[in-house]
């Protein structure tokens, strides 16, 4: 291994803890093509440098905002071309955006279901429950 004495090299660790990320995730992110493979040391250690931090942190930023691999392959992608144009990031976006709204539909409607039932049910001593009846039906 011919590491650079100016870099700063992290291990699988610290960078699980400078990220916010767990090692095992950054085990799959290089496995699926998210990070770039890690420089291994003599002995197979991983070491990641800053701008591989940096990566994680927008892995896991992406991530929480609810973006898919998929997604966070094509946002990294586009975050790393500096001449992409700003219409396919937001394109993306928006779609993600479009599909959190559909699902927050889908909650709402699930939650509302989900209260009439617990409203109908006694909640006494009583083998009769209105909550597995409704979801019996």
């Amino acid at each position: 291994m011919n590491l650079q004495t100016t870099d700063h090299y992290f291990t699988i660790g610290d960078a699980a803890m400078e990220s916010g990320i767990s090692s095992k995730m950054i085990r799959h992110y290089e496995q699926v093509g998210l990070l770039a493979q890690a420089v291994r040391t003599d002995a197979g250690y991983r070491l990641y440098n800053s701008r591989d931090l940096h990566v994680l942190r927008f892995i896991r930023h992406s991530r929480d905002l609810g973006f898919s691999i998929k997604q966070i392959e094509e946002l990294l992608a586009l975050w790393q071309d500096r001449d992409r144009p700003s219409r396919e990031v937001k394109k993306l976006a928006q779609s993600h955006l479009s599909a959190l709204d559909m699902k927050i539909r889908e909650l709402n409607a699930m939650k509302a279901e989900l209260e009439r039932l617990v409203q109908c049910c006694k909640g006494d001593s009583r083998p009769d429950c209105p909550i597995l009846d409704g979801l019996a039906s």
